[in-house]
């Protein structure tokens, strides 16, 4: 279940509470009875790795897969668009 911050308007105080997705917004103060607003906090959920394409859809059979330098930039293989400034 996710947790979502509040910040009551009257005591200024701001309190985490867990919640299922469903559930309504919290709307009064459990510690003064004022108007309670949702904040937009930092998620904790961060991607790590290879990431999905590398892991599990990537074709490296038959020595299809470019090294790192390559796949950094299509303009190193000759691939370049005309407008751009790197293959020049």
């Amino acid at each position: 279940m996710p947790v979502y911050e509040y910040e009551c308007d009257a005591c200024k105080k701001i309190f985490e509470k867990q919640q299922k997705m469903s559930d309504a917004p919290l709307t009064v103060c459990e510690h003064c009875g004022g108007h309670l607003k949702k904040l937009v906090s930092i998620s904790s959920f961060q991607l790590k790795g290879g990431g999905w394409y590398a892991d599990g859809y990537a074709n490296c059979g038959a020595g299809s897969c470019k090294s790192t330098a390559e796949s950094a930039s299509p303009c190193a293989s000759g691939s370049c668009c005309a407008g751009c400034q790197a293959g020049a």
